[in-house]
């Protein structure tokens, strides 16, 4: 999952910087013309890093920055940037704008030609005579041909040229990539910041919602519509009785949904999963569960029956499948194998 719940039509629309990143993103821009060309900005899904990315991008090309260094939002600049249209920006995420049907559409990866575009902006004059600067978020989504071509531009810089990747696994990228790059974490929010934009976005309650989503509050966001809750509450049910769980019964829950519903159903199944297996770990080797506190008495329960390296390869799995939930895959079979896998670790 990205770090914003897009529209389903379009790019989710330019945000100002969110109340845990304003220090981080002062602290960054203090001595900018000393920065290095390339920033890695890391930290779980969830964080708002992309408009982080973003708002850092903007400071960089604003013409009247403030004195801590953010961008004033009224200069030419700030407006080009906020409409997408500023001539020494490029954005690449899993938005791409198809110019015959003139709409944005919803991409798996990044591609080679989207990375050219940002190497031949690079290589031109800046159109308002500051920074060109080029932000990819998430990163990881580069395929190969695109990660190797953004290689050049990593080793060679421009005078003047900028690139801020964001990454929620930078594990996945080339280690070229990462070499070149300076690598800063992502701000995470205090509980009382991030509990109360949940509360000014309208989630009800916004605590026991961030602790399930791990303390992302864009995560805790995504996840709090009716029916991902509810998709999530059948999951944990089937979950805390493995030996009833019928995997056949819950891909078959999928596959009734409509074909645009069924990823949909399938991640809010893993966004459980991923909860429920990493509470279990905790609880088995002595903890309490930290995202699902009111199954405390179900995974104690469960803890004794279950094998802890075991668990931890399993939860890995369960990781690597949410994070491909974009790619193409059958939904109901990836739901039925790792039900049947997480079965029979309590065989």
């Amino acid at each position: 999952m990205s770090d914003e719940s897009a529209a389903a039509t379009a790019p989710a629309p330019w945000s100002p910087p969110l109340p845990w990143q304003r220090d981080w993103l002062a602290a960054q821009l203090a001595g900018r013309e000393r920065r290095h060309h390339a920033l890695l900005i890391t930290g779980p899904a969830g964080l708002g890093k992309r408009i982080l990315a973003l708002n850092y991008a903007q400071a960089l090309l604003c013409e009247t920055p403030r004195p801590d260094g953010l961008a004033c939002g009224t200069c030419a600049g700030c407006a080009y940037v906020a409409a997408r249209t500023h001539p020494d920006l490029q954005v690449l995420d899993l938005w791409e704008y198809v110019a015959k049907d003139e709409e944005w559409q919803p991409a798996n990866e990044i591609r080679v030609d989207r990375v050219r575009e940002v190497t031949r902006m690079m290589e031109t004059s800046a159109h308002r005579g500051g920074r060109r600067v080029a932000v990819v978020s998430p990163a990881e989504r580069m395929n190969a041909e695109a990660s190797n071509a953004l290689l050049k531009t990593l080793e060679e810089p421009p005078p003047g040229a900028t690139l801020v990747l964001t990454a929620d696994q930078p594990g996945r990228l080339l280690r070229t990539v990462v070499s070149r790059c300076i690598r800063v974490p992502a701000p995470r929010p205090t509980l009382a910041q991030a509990i109360a934009w949940l509360e000014s976005q309208g989630v009800g309650d916004a605590a026991a919602a961030l602790a399930e989503a791990g303390g992302a509050p864009f995560a805790a966001l995504a996840r709090s519509g009716d029916d991902e809750r509810a998709e999530r509450k059948v999951w944990l049910e089937a979950l805390a009785r493995p030996d009833r769980l019928a995997p056949i019964a819950l891909g078959a829950r999928i596959d009734a949904a409509g074909k645009d519903e069924r990823k949909a159903r399938l991640a809010a199944g893993l966004d459980a999963l991923v909860a429920w297996t990493a509470d279990l770990a905790r609880v088995s080797a002595g903890g309490r569960a930290e995202r699902l506190p009111g199954c405390q008495a179900q995974l104690a329960a469960l803890a004794p029956r279950v094998a802890r390296i075991a668990l931890c390869r399993y939860h890995r799995s369960v990781l690597f499948q949410r994070a491909w939930i974009a790619h193409p895959l059958q939904p109901r079979l990836v739901a039925e194998a790792l039900l049947t896998e997480y079965r029979a670790l309590f065989a």
